[in-house]
């Protein structure tokens, strides 16, 4: 009797540790579906940030292309605007090679001149004036100073080296300028 409790205890502690073990398994099981799920979203996750980075490389390549389609398209508009001014500027080479009157050169200069003045105009191009005015460093840039013949020229510009143009109301190049000290 003494040998069957003891082999019914046997079972019985048998039974209990089959019991957690199950429990333990059941547990790991779910710790496994949960590790699952988890690598499941990482990799939704990976392929949604890989969709995205491909996504931004297209966009950022199809914008580059599109920046240097503008500017071919800019530079190939400007380029037509000055071709009748070369036109003119042969004409007017040729006419100066078969002709001796200097007036005539003159007048084919300046309407030459003011074809291209205006058409720059047109872009957007402005002359900044500077002689007479006060000296200003956002649109002046002095190469030197020189004694100012009366008082109310100092501070002021005295004579323009260089003129300056602004484009668009931005400073294109600064206006080279002696300043009266």
């Amino acid at each position: 009797m003494a040998e069957k409790k003891k082999k019914d205890t046997e079972e019985v502690i048998d039974s209990k540790k089959l019991a957690a073990m199950e429990a333990r398994i059941e547990g790991l099981n779910e710790q496994l579906e949960e590790a699952k799920a988890e690598v499941a979203k990482a990799a939704d996750a990976k392929a949604d940030y890989l969709r995205l980075m491909a996504e931004f490389d297209t966009f950022r390549r199809r914008t580059a292309e599109e920046k240097q389609a503008l500017r071919e398209s800019a530079s190939a508009d400007t380029i037509k605007g000055l071709l009748p001014i070369l036109d003119d500027c042969e004409i007017a080479l040729d006419a100066l090679e078969k002709s001796t009157d200097a007036q005539a050169a003159k007048e084919g200069t300046r309407m030459i001149f003011d074809k291209l003045s205006a058409y720059l105009k047109g872009k957007g191009l402005e002359r900044i004036q500077a002689k007479g005015a006060d000296f200003d460093t956002e649109l002046h840039e002095a190469v030197t100073t020189f004694p100012a013949p009366s008082e109310e020229l100092k501070g002021k510009v005295i004579d323009v080296v260089q003129t300056g143009y602004t484009l668009g109301g931005k400073v294109l190049r600064y206006a080279k300028v002696v300043v009266g000290a």
